[in-house]
């Protein structure tokens, strides 16, 4: 039986979500720089790989047509004319350019020092996931979401911009789901099944791809 401590999100670590493409040459930059952030407890990284650059002439491996849709909802909701990559779009709220690193460093900084106005708390006990969220103001509507991925691997691309290299990719995401509702008041508490041993991360988010109010990870 897998048991893992309780997680319990005080001060929320800042998710910082990647929207990549195998198919991109100005995209591993920003694949490394995502992977740099893997030994901070205080940002959780998240690598979505998109499908809209396929047709270039290489398929993404873990590309999904989610990962462009959820892509694609943000833009909508911060008033983006259009998709690019890469992109990194700090805590649901503001969006960068992926690989300027000095631009992602002040985002991140300046999330970790926002007010909390949700705790989170997460526990594994073999195949059951238990979330616990309060609410130390009204947030509005709210989705539990959560989020399953791959720590790293390496893909040899063969054809496309970056045709002949072998790329290092880590935090890549291989599921992405809404799990519940909440009003933001008051606490939610839910379970839900889990399996396998890839890394968990729930997050309480505002509706319609709203600002990230809490995160937790279980590696």
């Amino acid at each position: 039986m897998l048991f893992a401590a309780p997680v319990f999100a005080q001060q929320s670590p800042v998710v910082v979500e990647l929207y990549t493409s195998q198919g991109c040459s100005s995209c591993p930059t920003a694949d490394a720089l995502l992977a740099s952030l893997e030994d901070r407890d205080d940002v959780i990284p998240l690598a979505l790989h998109v499908d809209y650059w396929d047709y270039i002439g290489w398929a993404d491996k873990f590309a999904k047509p989610a990962f462009t849709a959820r892509q694609q909802g943000y833009a909508v909701a911060l008033e983006n004319r259009s998709v690019y990559t890469p992109q990194m779009i700090v805590n649901g709220k503001h969006d960068v350019v992926g690989n300027r690193s000095k631009d992602v460093a002040a985002l991140i900084n300046a999330h970790k020092g926002a007010e909390t106005f949700v705790t989170l708390q997460i526990s594994r006990d073999g195949g059951r996931l238990s979330i616990r969220a309060n609410s130390l103001r009204e947030v509005g509507p709210t989705d539990i979401e959560l989020v399953r991925y791959l720590p790293q691997a390496s893909v040899m691309i063969e054809r496309g911009e970056n045709a002949g290299r072998t790329l290092p990719y880590s935090h890549i995401v291989k599921s992405w789901e809404v799990i519940g509702q909440w009003d933001g008041q008051g606490s939610f508490e839910t379970s839900t099944p889990i399996s396998g041993t890839d890394p968990v991360v729930v997050l309480v988010q505002g509706a319609n791809y709203g600002p990230v109010f809490a995160a937790a990870r279980l590696r």
